[in-house]
């Protein structure tokens, strides 16, 4: 048996409960220190500590002069596609796009009768940096994270994107993600990587001018190094291994529940894919389920370690409890094979997206249903959302006082601003209602 099931109201799932409930992971010293000294190599030296970087770990003979994807390799990427990759690209765009226009915010003014108008004022950041890891030497494109990444921040109206992408050995990216880039219109493309990347997103080089936001998966040293320059610019959010989380009941079919997790765990060794369930027998068929399909992947031994280290399959006592749980571990992907999983919709809290019924495998967030698959990881559902347009977003407060509104509020203003031991603020008020 792959995965052993276990009842949660036994010791050993009491443990295991209470070990996923404290799944936030942080870079160790060794790690911290290393992108620590990567950022201020960068910050220091710029383009010439990036380019020695780029050419240690992934393109050796990449110069400086083509550091930027030229118009030409933009160009030239389109006609190095099949149309069928292409036709499901921009269907991927379209379906992203369509999803997150529900996202835009206006701005908004409300006035009282004394006169005085408060509101809220609505801009885009100037500027916002993608990043998109490059997927084993830019053999396994990740279309899906330029899309989702940058379609949120065009529907922003943010006027400078940036797309950062490690190169391959012999200097180039893969054409599909040029191709994508420019669909969503991003022509600001460049070949590097990693926390030399990031570090160069968020303090700029000569060839790189640095951005407000800078969003997009990466590994540990990615996130690490986004963690670290978080302040200088807005992050999307600090992202942990991939994880699943399926509550099920009788009537779900095994096959389906063991490839989805499957799904996950062929993303990393420590991916998590977790099955909550009140049948003790699916537990079992979802174990037989996992045997048959695993040799058919391609990534057979990563999700082999994957099931192996993190797998986990929990005998809930009834749904009740199986959802209650659901909300404690706030998994990035939840997927409810359960009947009815609209009756039981409103007792979910958080979770990062969530999957209803058996014909919605998460791989359809991932790539073509349109809501964002960049969500919270390792817990942090409980208090954040999914990447969207907000997150290109900033907002301003409005304030203006007539005469009388300040006349009306004065005294109240002064009273908290001494109470506070600010005779300051208290002052500024004062002088204008004697001197108005």
């Amino acid at each position: 048996m792959i995965i052993t099931p276990v009842t949660t109201s036994s010791s050993e799932g009491e443990k295991l409960i209470k070990g996923l409930e404290d799944r936030y992971q942080s870079a160790d010293d060794k790690r911290r220190q290393m992108v620590s000294a990567i950022i201020a190599e960068v910050r220091a030296r710029g383009d010439a500590a990036l380019m020695e970087y780029t050419n240690k770990f992934d393109a050796p003979d990449l110069d400086l002069e083509h550091l930027r994807v030229s118009a030409a390799e933009i160009e030239a990427a389109e006609s190095k596609l099949e149309p069928e990759l292409k036709a499901t690209i921009n269907k991927a765009v379209e379906r992203v796009r369509s999803f997150h226009e529900h996202e835009k915010q206006e701005s908004w003014l409300v006035t009282r009768d004394d006169g005085a108008i408060t509101g809220r004022l609505i801009h885009p950041v100037d500027s916002a940096g993608l990043y998109v890891p490059g997927g084993q030497g830019g053999k396994t494109p990740l279309v899906s994270s330029v899309l989702m990444n940058g379609i949120p921040a065009v529907i922003a109206g943010v006027k400078r994107l940036v797309m950062l992408t490690p190169p391959a050995a012999e200097g180039g990216i893969n054409p599909a993600l040029t191709y994508a880039a420019t669909q969503i219109g991003i022509k600001e493309i460049y070949k590097a990587g990693s926390a030399w990347g990031i570090a160069a997103l968020a303090y700029g080089t000569a060839s790189i001018a640095p951005v407000d936001v800078v969003v997009g998966p990466g590994n540990q040293f990615v996130t690490e190094a986004k963690k670290q320059v978080a302040g200088r610019v807005r992050i999307d959010m600090i992202a942990g291994p991939s994880e699943v989380l399926i509550v099920a009941d009788k009537s779900a079919n095994p096959t389906y529940i063991a490839a989805d997790m499957l799904a996950q765990a062929e993303h990393d060794p420590l991916a998590l894919a977790v099955l909550i369930t009140t049948s003790p027998e699916l537990g079992r068929r979802v174990n037989e389920e996992l045997a048959a399909l695993l040799p058919r992947l391609s990534r057979e031994e990563i999700a082999r370690q994957s099931l192996s280290s993190r797998g986990t399959i929990l005998l809930a006592a009834d749904l009740d409890e199986a959802l209650e749980l659901a909300n404690i571990l706030a998994a990035e992907h939840l997927e409810l094979m359960i009947k009815e999983p609209f009756q039981w919709l409103p007792r979910i809290r958080h979770a990062g997206a969530i999957f209803m019924g058996p014909n919605a495998p998460e791989a359809v967030g991932d790539y073509i249903a349109g809501p964002n698959h960049v969500l919270p990881t390792m817990g942090t559902a409980r208090y954040s959302s999914s990447l969207g347009v907000e997150t290109f977003l900033k907002k301003s407060s409005l304030i203006s006082y007539s005469r009388q509104a300040l006349l009306n509020d004065g005294e109240d203003i002064m009273t908290m601003a001494n109470l506070e031991g600010l005779s300051a603020h208290a002052l500024s008020v004062d002088v204008r209602l004697k001197n108005g």
